[in-house]
């Protein structure tokens, strides 16, 4: 689950995490407000969930896909500035008055990034923080390393700009260091990342604290990821957090009632928010024309790459699990029709714990609930097939069997190029 910035470096300072003064807005006013606290000199930020707001377009709606389609093709003359003529998701003010003249060019647009996509996000709360006079900036994170089971801390000397930037042209600027969960982290470690970065006296100090305080917050928020870009010396001498990314691990919310609280729908896809609500844990959208519903994640993942060398695009990661009710099969088919780009749907079932009766009955269900108007293809192997089978015979409803995946993905994508 992602958190907007403002609730990230909040939860960051919780910890101890030096971070500008600030407060988030919802409205021109109250931007004007909060400068006014802060003495006037402020910057003034997109709250959405995606990164490259400084370098984004404000749009109007209508505008999104072809503004996207500029960043992507020149992004040299298209991208947003702080200050200028192409008004981007950050801008700098001088005083309240043009916080508040900040804000109103910001709020109600979409902000259109490389990473928001080409439908862009709305932008309805603005971050208004003092600005801050920087000498060097940083990159810090911690992020869980799966090849290891650690979380894993990653730092560089060249910050303010995307990591896998870096990572391309420069990775030996890149410093790593992997943390053992058991025994915590280690004042060492602070201590050897600041040597590796260049700092230096007291701010060597300070950077070791910093980390300390990331970390704290990265273990107690059961965050799969902590990420401050830029980490900021300023002119002044201190280490600070300029800007935070928290993502926190959906399995862990639970027992994160206050983070879960932050969630923000609007963020989300929202046939994924859809799934989540009607207990479709596992579904994630995708862009292509044929739905998937699945048994087991690796299966998942390789009728995807079926359906793609049949010639198809897939429109959804979607491991149902294991089913014994059919309403869940109902629930998963819904949520695949409410996407207007699916002409076919592709059933793959490997039945194991998973019984093929209960999918069968779950297909049949959701053909009697729902208004199901695209071909249905089913490849059903393993435990409970012949009752699956009978099943599907007595119903009599008219869908398209295969024995092999790739049979069954070349009909579907057969049956979607007829659709379409």
């Amino acid at each position: 689950m992602k958190i907007h910035e403002y609730q990230a470096r909040d939860l960051l300072a919780q910890h101890g995490v030096p971070v500008p003064r600030g407060r988030v807005a919802a409205t021109p006013a109250e931007a004007r407000a909060i400068a006014a606290e802060l003495g006037g000199r402020v910057v003034v930020k997109a709250q959405i969930h995606a990164g490259g707001r400084g370098k984004g377009r404000l749009v109007a709606r209508d505008d999104t896909a072809a503004m996207f389609q500029r960043l992507v093709a020149d992004p040299a003359n298209n991208s947003g500035q702080v200050k200028g003529d192409r008004i981007g998701g950050v801008r700098l003010a001088d005083s309240p008055a043009e916080a508040e003249a900040a804000a109103a060019a910001i709020l109600g647009k979409h902000l259109v990034s490389i990473q928001t996509g080409p439908e862009g996000k709305l932008v309805k709360h603005v971050l208004v923080a003092e600005q801050t006079d920087v000498a060097k900036e940083y990159y810090l994170a911690i992020i869980i390393d799966g090849a290891a089971a650690t979380p894993l801390i990653m730092a560089s000397s060249e910050g303010g700009q995307e990591i896998e930037v870096v990572a391309h042209n420069n990775p030996d600027a890149i410093v790593r260091v992997n943390v053992n969960p058991g025994a915590g982290l280690q004042p060492y470690v602070g201590r050897r990342l600041a040597a590796q970065l260049g700092f230096k006296d007291d701010q060597a100090a300070q950077f070791g604290k910093l980390v300390e305080a990331l970390y704290r917050a990265f273990e107690a928020s059961d965050a799969s990821m902590v990420e401050v870009n830029p980490l900021v010396v300023t002119t002044d001498g201190r280490v600070i957090a300029l800007d935070a990314k928290v993502n926190v691990d959906d399995n862990a919310l639970f027992r994160q009632k206050e983070l879960a609280s932050l969630r923000d729908k609007d963020e989300e896809d929202p046939l994924e928010v859809m799934a989540g609500e009607l207990g479709v844990a596992n579904f994630i959208k995708l862009d292509g024309n044929i739905g998937c519903v699945v048994n087991g994640a690796g299966l998942a993942m390789a009728t995807m790459d079926t359906i793609k060398l049949a010639g198809g695009e897939p429109a959804n990661f979607l491991d149902i699990g294991t089913v014994n009710d059919p309403q869940r099969v109902v629930n998963a088919l819904k949520v695949i029709i409410e996407d207007p780009s699916v002409k076919a749907i592709l059933v793959n079932i490997f039945g194991g714990m998973a019984r093929v009766d209960i999918i069968a009955q779950g297909v049949i269900d959701a053909s009697k609930q729902l208004d199901l108007k695209v071909p249905v293809v089913m490849r059903l192997v393993g435990t409970n097939l012949a009752e699956g089978e009978k099943l599907l015979e007595e119903s009599g409803l008219q869908v398209i069997r295969a024995r092999e995946l790739a049979d069954a993905a070349r009909k579907a994508v057969e049956a979607a190029n007829t659709a379409a």
